[in-house]
């Protein structure tokens, strides 16, 4: 099975961590490295500004600087833990794995550039939506590795949003086949791991969702190679998108496990 990776810049636990995974059971032709103009910060403002409103925004706002003064610093200490552990692992990525650097995976030298790694199946890592040109290029498509249960968990914060609902049976990661929707597209399976959501943080969560269930997702990965298993049906079930993680959505989840102002 050829693969290939996108993945952001300044990501090691991606471009890294998760491509040595990648690589240690297929043959891993290329990976993508998106790094985006800071342009898109304020175009991602502007959709949630459209989408929530200026207090939904201000929201937002407030919770990215409490995160980054109360939180980020243990969690990014506990991710340099945890891809330490994935290096010890697994070995390098070969050097056979091409490399690009783009602005975006729907530029034509992106697309060009998987184009001529003709993968089987692409990993996406990324929060810019593909476009079908881009995501289309594999033979069995392009698969992310979905932070949130679907359908009722789409777009890219789902295990925050299960975690302030209290929807704590929601809480995990989907295995998604990319379409030209927000998450919509055929569902692979659903993985999970007995998290602590008192102790851990829901950044902590989302990350630890993928790493425990790496050999779990390979399997699947290589039961749709080999043609041995089906989507599963999400039919009749809610459907939702959820926005940027909110300061006031995080208090109500704090309040709610005994833990105010953690």
């Amino acid at each position: 099975m050829r693969t290939a990776l996108i993945h952001h810049a300044g990501v090691s636990f991606d471009g890294d961590g998760l491509a040595r995974w990648l690589a240690s059971f297929s043959e891993l032709a290329g990976i993508l490295t998106l790094e985006e103009p800071r342009s898109r910060v304020l175009v991602r403002a502007r959709h949630e500004l459209a989408r929530s409103g200026p207090l939904g925004l201000l929201d937002t706002v407030a919770f990215r600087l409490y995160y980054n003064l109360r939180r980020r610093g243990a969690d990014l200490a506990w991710e340099a833990a945890t891809l330490a552990e994935l290096q010890r692992r697994w070995p390098p990525v070969p050097d056979s794995a091409t490399r690009l650097v783009s602005a975006s995976p729907n530029s034509p030298e992106a697309i060009s550039f998987l184009a001529g790694l003709r993968p089987d199946l692409v990993i996406a890592r990324c929060k810019i939506l593909l476009r079908p040109e881009a995501f289309s290029i594999p033979r069995l498509g392009t698969f992310v590795l979905h932070p949130g249960i679907v359908p009722e968990y789409r777009n890219a914060h789902g295990c925050f949003w299960a975690l302030s609902r209290g929807d704590t049976d929601r809480v995990g990661m989907t295995l998604l086949r990319i379409d030209e929707s927000v998450d919509t597209g055929p569902v692979y399976g659903y993985f999970s791991y007995p998290y602590d959501e008192a102790a851990e943080s829901h950044a902590v969560i989302q990350r630890r969702v993928v790493v425990e269930n790496l050999d779990a997702v390979r399997a699947r990965l290589e039961a749709i190679a080999a043609g041995t298993t089906a989507p599963i049906d999400t039919s009749g079930r809610a459907s939702a998108v959820w926005g940027q993680p909110r300061l006031s959505a995080y208090v109500r989840w704090r309040r709610r496990v005994g833990k105010t102002g953690r």
